[in-house]
């Protein structure tokens, strides 16, 4: 079923025959408001939020000593609810030492490296997505940032131009679906305008948390193109683009979505 309603976008995107453009700033909404209710109870009670149980996760680790040097992120950074928030506000960011884009999964892993000599925490990993919730938790209500710096134009530049660009068998564009047709359907599920001001979050289709690049990637396969890797500098751009269309929005980590 969800292959023929994707049959079924591509042939309207195809009969409609329009150039996309992005969906105008006043008329931008959270994929929240396209939930049913019932969802939205979910993600709006921490106690019924399934993915609280990562925050305590993140929270627990965020105390505890790791790597060589034996330290623990709160020996740098103390009481994360002052230290961290509004910090996954403002990521993807650009990173002078690297002189390249970092997302906040892979600040977290950097941190890991320089200050606690630890091995990295491999994407989609139960303590990655942990510590990343726990970190966007101290953000939730905050107004998203990403994109005010000027030196990110570019690298937003070539995360619209992904976000735009036709590929795979079914040779759609990200914004066939969330610019030209939201607020229809594809396969009984919402299509939404693709703003992340969830993530990471609890996906009841998954039945667990993940990532915005592992949503990323689900719908890169479902236009039967190949997926870009985890960490790929197009899926941190491609972030960054959707961070920096969301601009001005509030911060929903842990989100929960269909």
């Amino acid at each position: 079923m969800r292959f023929l309603g994707i049959i079924a976008i591509a042939a309207l995107a195809t009969a409609q025959a329009v150039v996309a453009g992005e969906i105008p700033q006043a008329e931008r909404r959270s994929s929240y408001s396209f939930m049913a209710p019932d969802t939205k109870a979910i993600q709006d009670d921490d106690t019924s939020n399934p993915g609280m149980l990562w925050v305590l996760d993140g929270e627990a680790l965020w105390t505890r000593k790791d790597g060589i040097a034996a330290k623990a992120c709160a020996d740098c950074h103390q009481d994360a609810r002052t230290s961290m928030k509004g910090v996954a506000a403002r990521y993807p960011a650009f990173d002078k030492t690297l002189g390249r884009l970092v997302d906040l999964e892979q600040r977290i892993n950097l941190c890991r490296a320089n200050h606690q000599q630890a091995s990295p925490l491999a994407y989609e990993s139960r303590d990655l997505l942990a510590l990343t919730a726990f970190v966007a938790r101290q953000s939730r209500e905050m107004p998203i940032e990403t994109g005010g710096d000027p030196q990110l134009a570019q690298f937003i530049a070539s995360g619209r131009d992904l976000f735009m660009r036709r590929q795979g068998q079914l040779n759609l564009a990200c914004t066939n679906c969330h610019d030209d047709n939201w607020d229809k359907r594809l396969a009984g599920s919402a299509i939404t305008q693709a703003h992340p001001t969830g993530y990471p979050l609890y996906r009841l289709e998954w039945q667990t948390l993940g990532s915005l690049q592992r949503r990323l990637r689900s719908c890169m396969t479902g236009i039967r193109a190949q997926p870009y890797d985890y960490g790929a500098p197009e899926m941190v751009e491609l972030e960054l683009y959707l961070m920096s269309r969301a601009r001005g929005m509030k911060v929903e980590a842990p989100g929960v979505r269909p």
